[in-house]
């Protein structure tokens, strides 16, 4: 008869959404790097033009840095007090930053032939207390936008350097802003008055309130509003108050479609991925959650170790950089795979050479003018219709425990599945087949505390998994019963027994406390059931 292999029994396992693809991809930002600074990092901004450098603003300097070595590539500290939200224009050439002393100021960067020159292009001086926000227009980069703590909200003309258009609504500072990315004359702020508000520049007039404290429950801020941002089709916007993010539908009005709550603390920041599809909140609660923005519902969360001011990605999705109030800068990143072609590549001449236009399209154009390689494949041999041919039957290889157990080499095979690489799934089924053959004991004679120590690992693993937990006890008791007369003599195997008498112990009170809540629900829904009947 020939030998039958050991059978490895499957065990049912829990399905787990711990892992699923979307926390698999934001897992992908891993090795983070933190850079320490002498005060807390206040804004990041990621450059929209390539290699996509990062303003990060500290202190009284903004510092521009090299997304691939992380390297201080050029720092601008011409400030007369602390430097607020630096801000890199698309076209990477010029960066702007407000300090606490009221002025806003424009200066060159990222230029080769300019890289020594730190010169002040320009000076915007009309704002009479700290200016935390400034940004430029995307749609049209020669205009500012300048949020300050004396409630007005101002649109500059850099060329001029004159405020074409002034905002005064707010009651209160106004510390997050934003210029429109489908409208260049729509401004969205937020202010600690509990208010959002929708400019147009060219009425100067405030065309929208939304959270307003005598509004309705749902949609009432009673915090102030720390963080604004607008989608990229300028119909929905989002808010954060407190440890609440609000989403608002400017199409409707300004109504509040959604309120959540999943921060344990102030909301400092948020950020859009690549395209828009997924909305990145950082708070004080160390804690940065990622939404799916067709249903809000946080698909990732990632951990820092102090509270979080801003929080910046890259465009390219490569980044994400956080600033914290203990003045350390996390940069996390991910390496791309090779078949992920960036969305502004589709139509480039790269791309449309390599066939990435056409599936774009959703079809295939022909192949004019290409030539054909055949495959090259080995012939098979045909033979007579009436030919009889005889098959060859390989022979099953044996795993290596399997070839030790037909020799009857019980130790020796246990041995084997004591490997990191093995899965507990194979070590079991082997020890419920030594089991079967009588053969647990020869198996675990002889031992020394170098031979001893694999097993009580396992053991001590294993003895709270409900899949392995009877025949733990059951291999327990047996190395229990073999070597209590050598106890003692060794630290190390000593240590482990008292390990696993403390975890044994551990689980049983725990088993108890299940027990006594599953009592008292079974008390509870019975009384449930007779109130109903």
């Amino acid at each position: 008869m020939d030998y039958q292999p050991v059978v490895v029994r499957k065990h049912p396992r829990p399905a787990s959404t711990k892992h699923n693809a979307e926390s698999r991809y934001w897992r992908q930002y891993r090795h983070p790097v933190f850079i320490k600074e002498y005060a807390p990092v206040t804004s990041v901004h990621f450059s929209s033009a390539k290699p996509h450098r990062y303003a990060v603003t500290a202190a009284t300097r903004v510092q521009i840095y090299a997304p691939r070595t992380q390297k201080v590539t050029k720092t601008i500290s011409r400030f007369k007090d602390v430097a607020r939200s630096g801000c890199i224009r698309g076209d990477g050439k010029l960066v702007v930053a407000g300090d606490d002393s009221g002025l806003i100021q424009a200066t060159y960067h990222l230029q080769v032939f300019d890289i020594n020159s730190r010169a002040i292009l320009r000076t915007l001086d009309s704002h009479k207390q700290p200016v935390h926000v400034t940004k430029f227009s995307t749609l049209d980069q020669t205009q500012v936008l300048s949020c300050s703590d004396d409630t007005t909200v101002r649109i500059w003309d850099v060329p001029s350097q004159a405020a074409v258009t002034t905002f005064l609504d707010h009651t209160d500072y106004v510390r997050s802003g934003q210029v429109s990315t489908s409208n260049p004359h729509l401004v969205l702020t937020g202010s600690y008055d509990a208010t959002v508000r929708l400019f147009d520049s060219r009425t100067g007039e405030c065309e929208m309130v939304m959270g307003d404290p005598s509004g309705e429950a749902g949609a009432r801020n009673t915090n102030p509003v720390e963080q604004v941002l607008m989608f990229p089709s300028g119909t929905v916007a989002l808010s954060t108050a407190g440890p609440i993010l609000r989403v608002w539908d400017l199409v409707a009005g300004g109504r509040c479609t959604r309120a959540m709550s999943n921060h344990q603390k102030t909301i400092t920041s948020l950020s859009f991925n690549s395209d828009a599809s997924r909305v990145l909140t950082g708070g004080l609660d160390q804690m940065v959650k990622v939404y799916d923005v067709s249903t809000y519902r946080v698909v990732h969360t990632m951990r820092y170790p102090a509270p979080i001011l801003c929080m910046a990605i890259s465009p390219d999705e490569t980044h994400i950089a956080a600033g914290m109030s203990d003045g350390t800068l996390s940069v996390r990143r991910r390496q791309p795979k090779s078949s992920e072609p960036a969305a502004k590549d589709l139509f480039s001449v790269a791309s449309l050479r390599t066939g990435a236009f056409e599936s774009f399209l959703g079809g295939s154009l022909p192949t004019l003018g290409q030539g054909h390689v055949k495959e090259k494949k080995k012939s098979k041999p045909i033979g007579d219709v009436d030919e009889l041919k005889v098959e060859s039957k390989r022979k099953k290889r044996l795993r290596e425990y399997d070839r030790l157990l037909k020799g009857f080499k019980y130790s020796a095979a246990l041995d084997s599945v004591l490997r990191k690489n093995v899965p507990p799934t194979t070590t079991f089924s082997l020890v419920q087949e030594l089991i079967h053959r009588d053969g647990l004991r020869t198996a675990l004679a002889g031992r020394d505390d170098v031979l001893l120590e694999p097993i009580l690992r396992l053991l001590l693993k294993h003895v709270t998994d409900p899949r392995f937990g009877e025949m733990v006890c059951d291999v327990a008791n047996v190395v229990i019963e073999m070597y209590t007369p050598v106890l003692g003599q060794s630290p190390l195997i000593d240590t482990l027994f008292v390990r696993l008498r403390k975890k044994v112990a551990t689980e049983l009170r725990f088993q108890k406390e299940l027990v006594k809540a599953k009592g008292a629900l079974d008390m509870l829904l019975a009384s449930a059931a007779l109130s109903v009947v």
